[in-house]
Protein backbone atom coordinates (compact mmCIF):
# COMPACT_ATOMS: atom_id res chain seq x y z
CA UNK A 1 0.00 0.00 0.00
CA UNK A 2 1.44 3.38 -1.02
CA UNK A 3 2.39 5.71 1.82
CA UNK A 4 0.04 8.65 2.22
CA UNK A 5 1.46 12.04 1.19
CA UNK A 6 2.02 14.41 4.15
CA UNK A 7 -0.07 17.20 2.63
CA UNK A 8 -3.63 17.91 1.55
CA UNK A 9 -3.89 17.97 -2.26
CA UNK A 10 -7.34 19.58 -2.48
CA UNK A 11 -6.23 23.06 -1.53
CA UNK A 12 -4.83 26.27 -2.99
CA UNK A 13 -1.06 26.68 -2.68
CA UNK A 14 1.13 29.58 -3.75
CA UNK A 15 3.14 28.28 -6.71
CA UNK A 16 5.13 31.33 -7.80
CA UNK A 17 5.05 35.07 -8.23
CA UNK A 18 3.96 36.69 -11.52
CA UNK A 19 7.44 37.96 -12.35
CA UNK A 20 8.74 34.38 -12.37
CA UNK A 21 6.67 33.52 -15.47
CA UNK A 22 6.72 36.81 -17.36
CA UNK A 23 9.77 35.96 -19.48
CA UNK A 24 9.52 32.20 -19.96
CA UNK A 25 7.82 29.04 -18.64
CA UNK A 26 8.64 28.03 -15.09
CA UNK A 27 9.09 24.44 -13.91
CA UNK A 28 8.32 23.82 -10.25
CA UNK A 29 7.45 20.80 -8.14
CA UNK A 30 4.37 21.34 -5.96
CA UNK A 31 3.06 18.65 -3.58
CA UNK A 32 5.12 16.03 -5.41
CA UNK A 33 3.76 17.05 -8.84
CA UNK A 34 6.13 18.46 -11.46
CA UNK A 35 4.32 21.39 -13.04
CA UNK A 36 5.04 24.05 -15.64
CA UNK A 37 3.56 27.53 -15.35
CA UNK A 38 3.30 29.92 -18.29
CA UNK A 39 1.32 32.80 -19.75
CA UNK A 40 -0.62 31.78 -22.88
CA UNK A 41 -1.46 35.47 -23.32
CA UNK A 42 -1.12 38.72 -21.39
CA UNK A 43 -3.00 38.59 -18.11
CA UNK A 44 -3.62 34.84 -18.29
CA UNK A 45 -1.81 31.97 -16.59
CA UNK A 46 -1.82 28.20 -17.12
CA UNK A 47 -0.37 25.21 -15.28
CA UNK A 48 0.31 21.81 -16.84
CA UNK A 49 2.15 18.66 -15.90
CA UNK A 50 5.80 19.29 -16.79
CA UNK A 51 5.90 16.31 -19.16
CA UNK A 52 5.75 16.31 -22.94
CA UNK A 53 3.50 13.47 -24.17
CA UNK A 54 5.83 12.85 -27.12
CA UNK A 55 9.09 11.82 -25.44
CA UNK A 56 8.68 12.87 -21.83
CA UNK A 57 10.89 15.96 -21.95
CA UNK A 58 10.11 18.77 -19.47
CA UNK A 59 7.81 21.26 -21.12
CA UNK A 60 9.34 23.95 -18.92
CA UNK A 61 12.42 23.82 -21.18
CA UNK A 62 10.34 25.08 -24.06
CA UNK A 63 8.81 28.43 -25.00
CA UNK A 64 5.45 30.11 -25.60
CA UNK A 65 4.34 30.72 -29.17
CA UNK A 66 0.90 31.94 -30.30
CA UNK A 67 -0.53 31.13 -26.87
CA UNK A 68 0.72 27.53 -26.85
CA UNK A 69 3.60 25.96 -24.94
CA UNK A 70 6.13 24.50 -27.38
CA UNK A 71 8.34 21.64 -26.20
CA UNK A 72 12.01 22.52 -26.53
CA UNK A 73 12.91 18.97 -27.63
CA UNK A 74 10.95 18.27 -30.85
CA UNK A 75 8.53 21.19 -31.09
CA UNK A 76 5.25 19.65 -29.98
CA UNK A 77 2.90 22.50 -29.03
CA UNK A 78 0.21 22.11 -26.35
CA UNK A 79 -2.47 24.63 -25.46
CA UNK A 80 -3.32 25.96 -22.00
CA UNK A 81 -5.71 23.02 -21.44
CA UNK A 82 -2.96 20.50 -22.24
CA UNK A 83 -4.30 19.50 -25.67
CA UNK A 84 -1.75 18.79 -28.40
CA UNK A 85 -2.08 21.66 -30.87
CA UNK A 86 0.53 21.04 -33.56
CA UNK A 87 3.97 19.71 -34.36
CA UNK A 88 6.10 20.26 -37.48
CA UNK A 89 5.24 17.68 -40.19
CA UNK A 90 3.34 15.48 -37.70
CA UNK A 91 -0.26 14.61 -36.85
CA UNK A 92 -0.78 14.98 -33.12
CA UNK A 93 -4.53 15.52 -32.75
CA UNK A 94 -4.91 12.04 -31.27
CA UNK A 95 -2.39 12.61 -28.48
CA UNK A 96 -3.87 12.30 -24.98
CA UNK A 97 -4.04 15.69 -23.23
CA UNK A 98 -1.37 16.67 -20.75
CA UNK A 99 -2.76 17.08 -17.25
CA UNK A 100 -3.84 20.65 -16.49
CA UNK A 101 -4.02 22.08 -12.98
CA UNK A 102 -6.49 24.74 -11.81
CA UNK A 103 -4.60 27.99 -11.40
CA UNK A 104 -5.50 31.52 -10.27
CA UNK A 105 -3.58 34.79 -10.18
CA UNK A 106 -4.54 36.90 -7.16
CA UNK A 107 -2.98 39.06 -4.45
CA UNK A 108 0.31 39.24 -6.34
CA UNK A 109 0.77 35.45 -6.38
CA UNK A 110 0.03 32.51 -8.69
CA UNK A 111 -2.04 29.87 -6.85
CA UNK A 112 -2.38 26.24 -7.94
CA UNK A 113 -4.69 23.36 -6.92
CA UNK A 114 -2.78 20.03 -7.08
CA UNK A 115 -5.79 17.84 -6.28
CA UNK A 116 -9.16 17.05 -7.87
CA UNK A 117 -9.92 19.83 -10.40
CA UNK A 118 -13.64 19.41 -9.86
CA UNK A 119 -13.23 20.66 -6.29
CA UNK A 120 -11.17 23.75 -7.13
CA UNK A 121 -13.16 26.87 -6.28
CA UNK A 122 -11.37 30.27 -6.31
CA UNK A 123 -13.77 31.33 -3.55
CA UNK A 124 -11.67 29.11 -1.30
CA UNK A 125 -8.63 31.36 -1.62
CA UNK A 126 -7.72 33.11 1.64
CA UNK A 127 -9.02 36.62 2.24
CA UNK A 128 -6.05 39.03 2.18
CA UNK A 129 -7.45 42.57 2.42
CA UNK A 130 -3.99 44.10 2.85
CA UNK A 131 -3.02 42.79 -0.60
CA UNK A 132 -5.72 44.89 -2.30
CA UNK A 133 -5.45 48.11 -0.32
CA UNK A 134 -3.29 51.12 -1.20
CA UNK A 135 -2.92 51.72 2.54
CA UNK A 136 -0.61 48.69 2.73
CA UNK A 137 2.63 47.77 1.02
CA UNK A 138 4.07 44.27 0.70
CA UNK A 139 7.69 43.17 0.29
CA UNK A 140 8.95 39.61 0.32
CA UNK A 141 10.93 36.84 -1.32
CA UNK A 142 11.24 33.09 -1.85
CA UNK A 143 13.44 30.38 -0.37
CA UNK A 144 13.58 26.71 -1.29
CA UNK A 145 14.12 24.97 2.04
CA UNK A 146 15.28 21.39 2.44
CA UNK A 147 12.93 20.31 5.21
CA UNK A 148 9.41 19.00 5.74
CA UNK A 149 7.01 21.94 5.35
CA UNK A 150 5.44 21.11 8.70
CA UNK A 151 8.68 21.95 10.48
CA UNK A 152 8.32 25.49 9.15
CA UNK A 153 4.75 25.63 10.47
CA UNK A 154 6.02 24.47 13.88
CA UNK A 155 8.68 27.17 13.73
CA UNK A 156 6.23 29.97 12.93
CA UNK A 157 3.58 28.93 15.42
CA UNK A 158 6.10 29.08 18.29
CA UNK A 159 8.17 32.27 18.20
CA UNK A 160 10.09 31.38 21.35
CA UNK A 161 12.97 30.48 19.04
CA UNK A 162 13.43 34.17 18.19
CA UNK A 163 15.38 34.71 21.41
CA UNK A 164 18.03 32.29 20.19
CA UNK A 165 17.89 32.02 16.38
CA UNK A 166 17.29 35.75 15.82
CA UNK A 167 19.16 37.22 18.79
CA UNK A 168 20.53 40.19 16.83
CA UNK A 169 17.27 41.27 15.17
CA UNK A 170 13.89 40.42 16.70
CA UNK A 171 14.93 38.18 19.59
CA UNK A 172 14.95 39.16 23.27
CA UNK A 173 14.72 37.36 26.61
CA UNK A 174 11.29 38.84 27.32
CA UNK A 175 9.81 36.48 24.70
CA UNK A 176 10.77 33.51 26.87
CA UNK A 177 9.33 35.16 29.95
CA UNK A 178 5.93 36.05 28.49
CA UNK A 179 3.18 33.39 28.59
CA UNK A 180 1.85 32.13 25.29
CA UNK A 181 -1.85 31.44 24.70
CA UNK A 182 -3.16 29.00 22.09
CA UNK A 183 -6.69 28.58 20.82
CA UNK A 184 -8.35 26.68 17.98
CA UNK A 185 -10.97 28.46 15.88
CA UNK A 186 -12.51 25.91 13.55
CA UNK A 187 -9.76 24.97 11.09
CA UNK A 188 -7.48 27.76 12.27
CA UNK A 189 -5.02 27.89 15.15
CA UNK A 190 -4.00 31.11 16.92
CA UNK A 191 -1.09 31.58 19.30
CA UNK A 192 -0.54 34.95 20.96
CA UNK A 193 2.00 36.55 23.23
CA UNK A 194 1.90 40.03 24.78
CA UNK A 195 5.00 41.64 26.28
CA UNK A 196 4.22 44.90 28.11
CA UNK A 197 6.72 47.59 29.05
CA UNK A 198 9.90 46.12 27.60
CA UNK A 199 12.79 47.51 25.52
CA UNK A 200 12.38 47.10 21.77
CA UNK A 201 14.72 44.58 20.08
CA UNK A 202 17.07 45.89 17.34
CA UNK A 203 14.74 45.45 14.34
CA UNK A 204 11.79 47.09 16.07
CA UNK A 205 14.02 49.81 17.54
CA UNK A 206 14.96 50.79 13.99
CA UNK A 207 11.29 50.65 13.04
CA UNK A 208 10.42 53.12 15.77
CA UNK A 209 13.18 55.47 14.64
CA UNK A 210 12.03 55.23 11.00
CA UNK A 211 8.53 56.20 12.16
CA UNK A 212 9.84 59.24 14.02
CA UNK A 213 9.40 57.63 17.45
CA UNK A 214 12.08 57.23 20.14
CA UNK A 215 13.92 53.94 19.61
CA UNK A 216 14.96 53.70 23.26
CA UNK A 217 11.46 54.15 24.70
CA UNK A 218 9.83 51.20 26.50
CA UNK A 219 7.20 49.46 24.38
CA UNK A 220 4.34 47.02 24.55
CA UNK A 221 5.13 44.25 22.06
CA UNK A 222 2.76 41.68 20.59
CA UNK A 223 2.92 38.54 18.43
CA UNK A 224 -0.26 36.85 17.15
CA UNK A 225 0.31 33.85 14.87
CA UNK A 226 -2.57 32.41 12.84
CA UNK A 227 -2.34 29.09 10.98
CA UNK A 228 -4.84 28.48 8.18
CA UNK A 229 -4.96 25.30 6.09
CA UNK A 230 -3.43 23.98 4.06
CA UNK A 231 -0.18 25.60 5.25
CA UNK A 232 -0.44 29.39 5.57
CA UNK A 233 0.70 31.37 8.61
CA UNK A 234 -0.03 35.08 9.08
CA UNK A 235 1.61 36.80 12.04
CA UNK A 236 0.42 40.13 13.42
CA UNK A 237 3.48 41.70 15.06
CA UNK A 238 4.34 45.12 16.36
CA UNK A 239 5.37 47.44 19.15
CA UNK A 240 3.61 50.48 20.61
CA UNK A 241 4.90 53.05 23.04
CA UNK A 242 4.25 51.56 26.48
CA UNK A 243 0.87 52.35 27.95
CA UNK A 244 -0.66 53.59 24.68
CA UNK A 245 -2.87 50.56 24.07
CA UNK A 246 -0.58 47.95 22.50
CA UNK A 247 -2.13 46.60 19.27
CA UNK A 248 -5.02 49.08 19.66
CA UNK A 249 -2.75 52.12 20.00
CA UNK A 250 -3.14 55.09 17.65
CA UNK A 251 -1.21 54.79 14.39
CA UNK A 252 1.17 57.52 15.49
CA UNK A 253 2.18 55.56 18.58
CA UNK A 254 3.08 52.18 17.06
CA UNK A 255 4.85 50.31 14.29
CA UNK A 256 3.47 47.00 13.10
CA UNK A 257 3.21 44.57 10.21
CA UNK A 258 1.70 41.30 9.10
CA UNK A 259 4.40 38.71 8.54
CA UNK A 260 3.25 36.68 5.53
CA UNK A 261 4.22 33.01 5.30
CA UNK A 262 2.98 30.87 2.41
CA UNK A 263 4.50 27.42 2.82
CA UNK A 264 4.15 25.17 -0.22
CA UNK A 265 5.29 21.52 -0.05
CA UNK A 266 7.68 20.43 -2.78
CA UNK A 267 8.59 16.92 -1.60
CA UNK A 268 8.17 15.23 1.81
CA UNK A 269 11.54 16.75 2.78
CA UNK A 270 11.48 20.15 1.05
CA UNK A 271 9.22 23.13 0.49
CA UNK A 272 8.88 26.53 -1.15
CA UNK A 273 8.76 29.32 1.41
CA UNK A 274 7.18 32.55 0.19
CA UNK A 275 8.06 35.00 2.95
CA UNK A 276 7.37 38.68 3.36
CA UNK A 277 5.61 41.36 5.34
CA UNK A 278 2.72 43.72 4.75
CA UNK A 279 3.05 47.05 6.50
CA UNK A 280 1.38 50.44 6.51
CA UNK A 281 2.16 52.43 3.37
CA UNK A 282 3.93 55.62 4.42
CA UNK A 283 5.20 56.47 0.94
CA UNK A 284 8.80 55.48 1.66
CA UNK A 285 10.06 52.91 -0.89
CA UNK A 286 13.50 53.11 0.72
CA UNK A 287 12.09 51.85 4.01
CA UNK A 288 10.28 49.02 2.23
CA UNK A 289 13.54 47.91 0.59
CA UNK A 290 15.44 48.13 3.87
CA UNK A 291 12.81 46.10 5.70
CA UNK A 292 12.80 43.46 2.99
CA UNK A 293 16.57 43.08 3.30
CA UNK A 294 16.36 42.83 7.09
CA UNK A 295 13.49 40.33 6.95
CA UNK A 296 15.37 38.22 4.40
CA UNK A 297 18.26 37.86 6.82
CA UNK A 298 15.89 36.78 9.61
CA UNK A 299 14.22 34.15 7.43
CA UNK A 300 17.60 32.91 6.23
CA UNK A 301 18.46 32.16 9.86
CA UNK A 302 15.31 30.01 10.10
CA UNK A 303 16.32 28.21 6.92
CA UNK A 304 19.74 27.26 8.30
CA UNK A 305 18.24 25.91 11.53
CA UNK A 306 15.40 23.97 9.91
CA UNK A 307 17.57 22.27 7.31
CA UNK A 308 19.93 21.07 10.02
CA UNK A 309 16.92 19.93 12.06
CA UNK A 310 15.67 17.89 9.08
CA UNK A 311 19.04 16.20 8.71
CA UNK A 312 18.99 15.26 12.39
CA UNK A 313 15.48 13.85 12.12
CA UNK A 314 16.43 11.85 9.02
CA UNK A 315 19.39 10.39 10.90
CA UNK A 316 17.19 9.38 13.86
CA UNK A 317 13.78 8.49 12.38
CA UNK A 318 12.58 6.55 15.40
CA UNK A 319 13.55 9.01 18.08
CA UNK A 320 10.66 10.44 20.10
CA UNK A 321 10.53 14.23 20.29
CA UNK A 322 9.38 15.98 23.45
CA UNK A 323 6.49 18.45 23.55
CA UNK A 324 6.05 21.49 25.77
CA UNK A 325 3.27 24.02 26.18
CA UNK A 326 5.02 26.33 23.70
CA UNK A 327 4.54 23.62 21.03
CA UNK A 328 0.74 23.72 21.24
CA UNK A 329 0.29 25.90 18.15
CA UNK A 330 2.26 23.53 15.95
CA UNK A 331 0.64 20.44 17.45
CA UNK A 332 -2.90 21.73 16.78
CA UNK A 333 -1.91 22.84 13.27
CA UNK A 334 -0.61 19.37 12.47
CA UNK A 335 -3.82 17.82 13.75
CA UNK A 336 -5.82 19.94 11.32
CA UNK A 337 -3.51 18.95 8.45
CA UNK A 338 -3.79 15.27 9.41
CA UNK A 339 -7.57 15.56 9.51
CA UNK A 340 -7.69 17.06 6.02
CA UNK A 341 -5.38 14.37 4.65
CA UNK A 342 -7.48 11.61 6.25
CA UNK A 343 -10.68 13.10 4.85
CA UNK A 344 -9.20 13.15 1.34
CA UNK A 345 -8.04 9.55 1.68
CA UNK A 346 -11.47 8.47 2.88
CA UNK A 347 -13.20 10.24 -0.01
CA UNK A 348 -10.80 8.65 -2.50
CA UNK A 349 -11.42 5.17 -1.04
CA UNK A 350 -15.18 5.67 -1.15
CA UNK A 351 -14.99 6.85 -4.78
CA UNK A 352 -12.86 3.86 -5.75
CA UNK A 353 -15.26 1.44 -4.09
CA UNK A 354 -18.32 2.95 -5.76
Amino acid sequence: MAEMAPWAANAWYVACTPDEIDAKPLGRQICGERMVFFRPRAGAVAALEDFCPHRGAPLSLGFVEDGDLVCGYHGLAVDCAGRAARMPSQRVSGFPPTRAFPVVERYGFIWVWPGDPALADPAGLPDLPWAESPDWVYAGGLYNIACDYRLMIDNLMDLTHETYVHATSVGQKEIDEAPVETRVEGDEVVTSRLMPNIPAPPLWRQGLIDAGLPGDAPVDRWQVCRFSPPSHVMIDVGVALAGRGGPEADLGDKVFSIVVDFITPETPASHWYFWGAASRNVGRPDLVAARREAQGKVFAEDRAMLERQQRNLDAHPGRRLLKLNIDAGGVHSRRIIDRLIAAEASATSASSAA
